[in-house]
C-alpha cells in the first residue's frame, strides 16, 4: 500500500495545493490528514479541503482545529478515525489527536487489543523523543503515547504537530514518521508491505 501523509494544513489553500500536487505525481492508494486541517476552524474550511482530495482519505484532528472540524470530517468524503480503528486493505488504522494526555491513556486503556504489531497509529502529536524536537533542543511530543507505543509496538506512526522536525525514525520495530508540512517538507510517501519504506517530499 502505498500512503501519502502529510498534516499541518492549517486552512492554506496553498498548501493543499501542494498535497493535490503530490497526489498526482505519486497515485497512492491513500491520504492520511494528521490533524490541524484548519487554522482554529471553522468546519466548513475542513470539509472544503477534504472533498478536494480525490483519492480515499483518512483525518484526524489537531490542536489548532475548532471543535467542529471533527464533525466536519465525518461530514466530508474522508473517513474520520480519531478514537476508532478502521482498516484499508487489511491494514488496521487507529487515530487520536494525542492532544489530551488523559484521553490518549483512557483510550488505549479501555481499549487495550486495538493497538498491535500490525497496526498503523495516526496520531496529530508526535510520541515524546521521536521527530518532536522543538528550540534548544527541547522534546514536545506526547509522553502517555510514547508509553502506548512502547507497549503496543505499531508498525507504524504518522504525525505531525512539531513543525521543526519534520522526518522519521525507528524505535524497536515502529517507524515514526512526522509528516508535518509547517517547515521544510511537503508531506511523507510510505510504501508499507512486508517492509516499510519512507519518502520525505521537499
Amino acid at each position: 500500500m502505498k500512503i501519502l501523509a502529510t498534516a499541518d494544513i492549517h486552512g492554506a489553500q496553498y498548501r493543499l495545493n501542494i498535497l493535490l500536487k503530490n497526489i498526482e505525481r505519486y497515485s497512492p492508494d491513500l491520504v492520511v490528514i494528521c490533524g490541524d486541517t484548519t487554522q482554529f476552524g471553522p468546519g466548513e474550511v475542513a470539509k472544503n479541503f477534504l472533498d478536494q482530495i480525490p483519492v480515499d482519505t483518512l483525518a484526524v484532528t489537531g490542536n489548532i482545529d475548532s471543535s467542529d472540524v471533527g464533525k466536519a470530517i465525518c461530514d466530508s468524503k474522508a473517513t474520520n478515525i480519531e478514537m476508532k480503528k478502521v482498516v484499508k486493505k487489511g491494514v488496521p488504522f487507529v487515530g487520536i489527536s494525542g492532544v489530551n494526555p488523559n484521553q490518549t491513556s483512557m483510550f488505549f486503556n479501555d481499549n487495550k487489543k486495538i493497538l498491535d504489531e500490525t497496526s498503523v497509529l495516526v496520531s496529530h502529536v508526535p510520541p515524546y523523543e521521536t521527530q518532536d524536537k522543538i528550540f534548544l533542543g527541547k522534546h514536545g511530543g506526547s509522553r502517555e503515547l510514547r508509553e502506548v507505543v512502547d507497549k503496543c509496538r505499531p508498525r507504524l506512526v504518522l504525525c505531525g504537530h512539531i513543525h521543526e522536525d519534520p522526518g522519521f525514525v525507528k524505535i524497536d520495530d515502529t517507524v515514526v514518521v512526522n509528516c508535518s508540512m509547517g517547515k521544510r517538507v511537503e508531506g511523507a510517501l510510505i510504501d508499507i508491505n512486508e517492509e516499510i519504506s519512507v519518502k520525505m517530499l521537499e
